[in-house]
C-alpha cells in the first residue's frame, strides 16, 4: 500500500497541500506509485494564476502521461527547480523533496482529509 501523509490534504485527483503560507503542492504516493518512474515534469511558472481544479502542468513517467490538477487557486510564487532537474524525487521522496510549486492561495477546492484519502484510494497513514 503506498504512503498517505496524514498532515496533509489531498485533491481527488491526487496532488496534496500542506498548512503553510504560502501553501505547498505536490502529488501524493498513490500516484507517484502508479504512474511508476517519473521521467519529466512541467510546472506553471512563476507569477502564474492557477485555478482549483484545471490543469496547470503535467507528470510524465515511462508508462504515461498525466495531467496536474491545481488543487487551490492562487499565484504560483515558487517552483521546485530540484524537482523539474531530477523527477525521480517524485517517486523517492513525494512528501518532501519531490514538492512540486508553492501557491498564494485565494480559495481551495475540494480537499479530502488524510483519512479521506487513504479510504477512497487503498493508501495507508
Amino acid at each position: 500500500m503506498s504512503k498517505v501523509d496524514a498532515g496533509l490534504r489531498y485533491s481527488a485527483e491526487h496532488e496534496w497541500v500542506d498548512g503553510s503560507s504560502p501553501v505547498k503542492v505536490g502529488i501524493s504516493a498513490v500516484a507517484a506509485d502508479a504512474l511508476g518512474d517519473v521521467v519529466y515534469v512541467d510546472l506553471p511558472e512563476v507569477g502564474s494564476v492557477i485555478t482549483a481544479g484545471e490543469t496547470c502542468g503535467e507528470v510524465e513517467s515511462t508508462k504515461s502521461v498525466s495531467d496536474l490538477y491545481a488543487p487551490v487557486s492562487g499565484e504560483i510564487v515558487e517552483i521546485n527547480q530540484e524537482a523539474i532537474d531530477n523527477p525521480a524525487l517524485l517517486n523517492e521522496d513525494p512528501y518532501g523533496a519531490g514538492w512540486l510549486f508553492t501557491v498564494n492561495t485565494t480559495s481551495e477546492g475540494a480537499l479530502l482529509s488524510a483519512e479521506e484519502y487513504a479510504e477512497k484510494n487503498g493508501g495507508e497513514l
